[in-house]
């Protein structure tokens, strides 16, 4: 499966990120605890451990298993939050962050639905999910506005570790080939 490198909306580009922007994801979002707090990983402390991960999404473009874009606001070209697609067979898993100062703006949602399309342009995909945090309302709602169907919970799913050490309960959401067709979508570049 290949997915584009590039791609926009009204307000942001998707673009597969390098090295060059680890100061910027540090500064943007990396470091923030709110930001992190119901994600898999804890803030960052230096901005070496950002490059590293940067490092890591070029591995996964290259192998065909994870395909992470850094989300630019393409008005100043600068990364406020990225998202990622981990393809499995006839699925696709979708993953998101966006720095705290963009938070309340739409920005998130524009970014998902428009993932959501890129993905289901490939034929081989019938399935594109999430999950969410049982106490993470805001991450729900995305999804929800995004086209994505609560299907049910996922019990002692995932470890937040800014949370708790022990896994956590989450929502788990997705959209079907089926149910994105009879969908009514907002025109997307």
């Amino acid at each position: 499966m290949t997915l584009p490198a590039t791609f926009d909306t009204e307000r942001l580009r998707f673009q597969q990120p390098s090295a060059d922007d680890a100061p910027a994801v540090f500064a943007n979002w990396a470091t923030d605890s709110e930001v992190t707090r119901y994600l898999v990983w804890r803030p960052h402390q230096e901005v070496g451990t950002v490059t590293a991960y940067l490092a890591s999404c070029q591995t996964g473009w290259d192998k065909g298993r994870e395909f992470t874009w850094l989300l630019r606001e393409r008005s100043s070209r600068q990364p406020i939050g990225a998202v990622a697609a981990r393809p499995n067979g006839h699925r696709i898993e979708v993953g998101y962050v966006l720095g705290r100062r963009w938070w309340g703006q739409g920005y998130m949602t524009e970014a998902l639905r428009r993932l959501i399309d890129e993905c289901f342009r490939h034929e081989s995909i019938h399935r594109v999910w999430a999950y969410c945090d049982c106490e993470n309302p805001a991450s729900a709602r995305v999804m929800e506005k995004s086209g994505m169907i609560k299907e049910g919970k996922l019990h002692t799913w995932a470890v937040h570790p800014n949370v708790s050490s022990i896994p956590r309960d989450c929502w788990c959401y997705a959209i079907t080939r089926d149910q994105y067709a009879q969908t009514p979508r907002p025109p997307s570049l």
